[in-house]
């Protein structure tokens, strides 16, 4: 039904447009890593170290987070954060890593579990950790590890199965879209811990979807359209492909935007990564993957192979586009 909203026969020139897309992303780029370099981000205890607390209100009554955040201000704390953790019976005690050893950090904690129930009467103390600072520095590396193991293997897979200049145009919307959500965070100051890098790794799987998508149809128009010139065959692809992109689009959104407004204080900021980066997906996919093909010298013999020789062509079903 939804598709039925964008025309069939759309003629969109989304290639007259590459060039300000692309000044507008290089900016905003240069932007990004100015910002990261001048302000870093906002990093949990995950990758800071620090002290985490579980706590729970007796009767399941809602916690009175502004009361809990004050009582850890009054033992000499700053800027603990305290967030609903599951339930708005339960929550998660944040307080930065404190002078001294962990000896020092254990004491917190103590401390912490004999002086909260007092100052909060009904509240129940569950757990209290220590995050060390080799644990954090660990966690930064690995975190950035995986972020680029999964945009090298995103190159090894394109290349593959269509060409190197395919797998060169990915690999750069996908570090665009990595970039601009770091930029994100960095002007926006919400808290940069492991869930974001989950989410990280979540957007370059999105990402990639929508662009394997269009790669495919652009694929197809080279096979049946071999003496059309790039631009024309990009824009086709394009169009065919525009009521898919909306429709996965706008329905991932409206799941993102109910956990943002209604999920809680716990995954805010994993949402708020994936709605930031469905968008910038969807854009780079467009205008950053597609006209980087226009750059590079593609060898269209190599995709004008029968698809009976290409192992990529699964032809024990119909293709995609021909459901549609």
């Amino acid at each position: 039904m939804f598709l039925r909203l964008v025309p069939d026969n759309t003629k969109i020139n989304f290639m007259a447009a590459r060039k300000v897309a692309l000044a507008f992303s290089v900016l905003a780029i240069i932007g990004s890593i100015a910002l990261f370099a001048v302000n870093s981000l906002n990093y949990g205890i995950d990758f800071e170290g620090g002290i985490s607390v579980e706590v729970h209100m007796e009767g399941e009554k809602a916690i009175p987070i502004e009361t809990v955040k004050q009582a850890i201000e009054d033992m000499g704390y700053t800027s603990p954060s305290v967030r609903e953790f599951g339930a708005p019976y339960e929550a998660m005690i944040r307080i930065e890593r404190q002078p001294g050893d962990a000896k020092a950090q254990s004491a917190v904690i103590e401390r912490v579990r004999d002086e909260l129930p007092v100052a909060v009467p009904g509240l129940e103390f569950r757990d209290g950790n220590f995050i060390g600072a080799t644990v954090s520095g660990e966690l930064k590396r690995d975190g950035a590890l995986a972020v680029t193991i999964a945009v090298m293997a995103v190159l090894v897979y394109i290349w593959f199965r269509f060409e190197w200049q395919f797998g060169l145009g990915a690999v750069i919307a996908l570090v665009h879209d990595v970039l601009l959500t770091v930029g994100f965070f960095a002007i926006t100051r919400l808290e940069f811990n492991l869930s974001i890098i989950a989410a990280i790794l979540t957007i370059v799987g999105y990402s990639l979807n929508d662009t394997v998508v269009v790669y495919d149809r652009v694929r197809e128009n080279i096979r049946k359209y071999s003496k059309k010139p790039m631009g024309e065959i990009l824009n086709m692809s394009l169009n065919q492909t525009l009521a898919r992109t909306i429709m996965t689009s706008v329905t991932t959104l409206l799941a993102l935007l109910s956990l943002f407004f209604f999920g809680g204080e716990a995954i805010r900021g994993f949402t708020a990564a994936m709605i930031w980066g469905v968008v910038v997906g969807t854009y780079s996919s467009v205008f950053i993957a597609s006209p980087m093909l226009m750059m590079f010298d593609i060898r269209r013999e190599a995709l004008l192979k029968d698809e009976g020789d290409d192992p990529t062509v699964d032809k024990s079903r119909p293709g995609q586009f021909e459901q549609m």
